[in-house]
């Protein structure tokens, strides 16, 4: 059966808009409340605890509140090294909108190689002597990979990700970048490669947003620009964009009418109508681009707005922090004894019920210090913050700081 146009492109707008990802998550959470989902519970009465632990953190991290967005772009100077204060000064020659275009190239192909890691995997910087791990290792990898023209056909610019050089990424090439070995195991190291692949050919195949003549993911730049008006632009415009851009790029996913709809899951009880009737949408590697898309937009001088329409990531930090400290309680015996798939109705329902939390976290973090939206929004909640507290219960609770629930990684969910 051929579905309406029409029916089709307001499904997939619905599952692709911040306000549908609260909107069902917080319907999953009341369910949680009445004590109605088949795979977690949850007792708010922990979450006052809770939102204590990440103020504490917070403040331990950045005493004078002064904190920053959650975006890959902290995790650059991973170690206290300020590599990108290095880069910034060899890329001085350069035009404002060029350094933003390298920007862009380096932020999009560093998040979307973020996916968990594995517990196993190490990263050794040799410049520095230091090791690294989890995001701050891949973080690094990537760096590096893009600072030597991993992603780049063109030998005299090697800071670019461009269509041809992102298609002929190999998993020989990713595989030494990595530092991948049979004693150094990288969770979907080929799922990485796969994706970098098809993102090069969404590159070729997008004149709108990667440019007609030698398109690159630096383009995107280009286009948001053309969307800004007056100089301002809507965190929700980056975000639509980056959904459609890249929705072809995402493995097996569910599908509207061909389109490929990326970070959206089925769960029996997400309610809704129509297309979009019981599916969750999450877009968890979209949104945290999104945020990291956000800072070189604004040092090239276009002012991002309304950045609180955005929603929390649903990934393992925010997610086992709710899980480690007692807010979700799982009904089953087993969950933490066995991995799972990114599509299971208890990762959807974990993941889901995060997003919502995260909400109230940053609504009573917000009463208590007396501020607004404005000047804490939920990007600093996330950075301060709810990701960090997740990584430090975790440690405190389990040898080697693993999450509460074992994922099976695709390279391209966490």
């Amino acid at each position: 059966m051929t579905l309406a146009t029409g029916e089709a492109r307001e499904a997939i707008a619905y599952l692709r808009a911040p306000s549908t990802i609260r909107a069902r998550c917080q319907h999953l959470l009341a369910l949680a409340q009445a004590g109605r989902l088949p795979h977690f519970s949850c007792d708010l009465n922990r979450l006052e605890e809770t939102v204590a632990y990440v103020e504490r953190v917070i403040r331990e991290t950045y005493p004078e509140l002064d904190i920053p967005f959650h975006s890959r772009w902290r995790h650059f100077n991973a170690g206290g090294i300020d590599r990108l204060g290095a880069w910034s000064q060899r890329l001085a020659a350069h035009t404002a909108d060029e350094r933003a275009r390298c920007a862009f190239d380096l932020a999009i192909t560093s998040v979307l190689l973020d996916a968990g890691a594995g517990a196993d995997w190490r990263y050794h910087e040799v410049d520095t002597e230091t090791v690294y791990t989890r995001s701050e290792g891949l973080a690094i990898a990537s760096w590096h990979f893009f600072l030597n023209g991993g992603f780049s056909s063109r030998a005299g610019s090697p800071w670019q990700a461009d269509a041809k050089g992102l298609q002929q990424v190999s998993t020989a090439a990713l595989t030494e970048a990595f530092q991948v070995s049979p004693t150094n195991p990288l969770a979907g190291r080929d799922g990485r490669v796969v994706l970098m692949r098809k993102l090069g050919e969404a590159v070729a195949q997008q004149p709108l947003y990667f440019g007609q003549t030698a398109p690159r993911l630096g383009h995107l730049y280009d286009y948001l620009c053309t969307q800004a008006e007056n100089g301002v632009l809507p965190a929700a415009t980056i975000l639509a964009a980056v959904l459609d851009s890249l929705a072809p790029i995402w493995p097996n996913r569910f599908t509207i009418s061909g389109v490929n709809m990326g970070d959206v899951w089925p769960h029996p009880q997400a309610g809704g109508e129509g297309l979009s009737a019981g599916l969750v949408p999450l877009h968890k590697l979209s949104q945290w681009l999104t945020y990291s898309l956000i800072e070189p937009l604004e040092e090239s001088g276009v002012y991002v707005v309304d950045v609180e329409d955005l929603t929390g990531l649903a990934e393992y930090r925010n997610g086992g922090l709710f899980i480690d400290s007692g807010v979700l309680h799982g009904k089953h015996l087993d969950m933490q004894a066995r991995a799972h798939r990114p599509d299971a109705e208890l990762i959807v329902e974990w993941r889901a019920l995060t997003v919502a939390l995260l909400d109230l976290v940053a609504e009573r973090l917000r009463a208590r210090w007396g501020v607004s939206p404005e000047a804490l929004p939920l990007v600093k909640i996330l950075e301060g913050g709810t990701w960090r507290a997740g990584r430090r219960i975790a440690a405190e609770q389990r040898p080697g700081g693993g999450p509460p629930l074992q994922i099976i990684s695709d390279g391209t969910v966490f």
